[in-house]
């Protein structure tokens, strides 16, 4: 069977959907979001805006374009013509899902759907760094599809709609990171390392088989690229050098494994290319913040904490 790593990633992470609305807005107008960590998303479907995600360079959006932001904890939008030092307003809410900033006797400038959700996997600091920060697709149309009918299902409350909007974010975020990435500017990640035949046939081997003992070299032939040339090439793509890539994805691996509660520590580490539970273990601890036992006690005794951040990050 094929590998294929986007959708290991993406299902493993386990979208779930909080809330998605539709904006209007009129006049000179801005409004700021903080957040948590968690996942953002919108379509723009008319008009255009300045973007400012998490203190970086402002982005301009206009109909068709679609941004994901997959932890998200700053989020700025105004209006091109907003004048300096124009204070932030709340949107307020004039129907089931829909909301208006800015003047209320002015058209429109901008019509934009907007979606918030979560990861529910407990490893969602382990998987996230495989993500780029930010995602930018302009001109896909079946996105801004997507976006409305998770819009839809989320308002509604008909059979089945977690097991639903869970499917139907699992395919909007992975249609938003093939289509990001193929952009000229597209930020590296995953879905950009795999868009690239050389890389792509070392991630779907560095998935398959996550216990070999990998090196450069290794990956690099499989690649039929030389060492220097593969480790260059897989760093500006993925975003992170191709060891770095293999612990974060093992570490990925290790911890739904130690969630199962099925497997010994030796056998865990045996999975994901240990030649010993001890030299697991202390590289587990390094990366997730706790030790595997106690990560394993956290989830078996149903706590809701989070590992913390690991120290490396796209």
């Amino acid at each position: 069977m094929k590998i294929d790593p986007l959708a290991e990633v993406v299902t493993l992470l386990q979208p779930r959907a909080r809330f998605s609305k539709l904006i209007e807005c009129g006049g000179s107008w801005r409004f700021r979001r903080k957040g948590t960590g968690d996942p953002f998303y919108c379509a723009v479907l008319e008009g255009q805006c300045r973007v400012t995600v998490d203190g970086q360079p402002p982005l301009i959006l206009r109909a068709g374009d679609f941004l994901l932001v997959p932890a998200m904890r700053d989020l700025i939008k105004e209006s091109l013509d907003l004048p300096q030092g124009e204070t932030p307003e709340e949107p307020i809410e004039i129907g089931e899902g829909r909301f208006r900033v800015g003047r209320e006797d002015e058209p429109p400038n901008l019509c934009i759907q907007i979606g918030h959700c979560s990861f529910g996997s407990p490893d969602v600091a382990l998987l996230v760094p495989l993500l780029p920060r930010l995602v930018l697709a302009r001109g896909e149309p079946r996105l801004a599809t997507l976006t409305q009918l998770v819009g839809e299902e989320t308002r509604a409350h008909r059979p089945a709609r977690e097991l639903v909007l869970e499917r139907l974010l699992e395919v909007l975020l992975i249609e938003a990171l093939r289509c990001g990435c193929e952009t000229e500017n597209a930020p590296p990640g995953l879905a950009r390392g795999l868009a690239d035949d050389r890389v792509a046939a070392a991630l779907r081997v560095l998935h398959a088989r996550p216990e070999r003992p990998w090196t450069v070299a290794g990956l690099a032939s499989e690649a039929s690229l030389s060492r220097s040339a593969f480790f260059a090439r897989f760093s500006r793509t993925v975003g992170m050098p191709p060891m770095e890539y293999l612990l974060a994805w093992r570490m990925a691996l290790a911890g739904r494994l130690l969630r199962g509660q099925e497997l010994s520590l030796d056998q865990v580490a045996e999975r994901v290319g240990y030649s010993s539970s001890s030299s697991f273990s202390v590289a587990f601890a390094r990366y997730a913040g706790l030790s595997p036992a106690r990560y394993g006690r956290m989830y078996l005794n149903g706590q809701t904490g989070e590992p913390a951040q690991p120290p490396s990050t796209i």
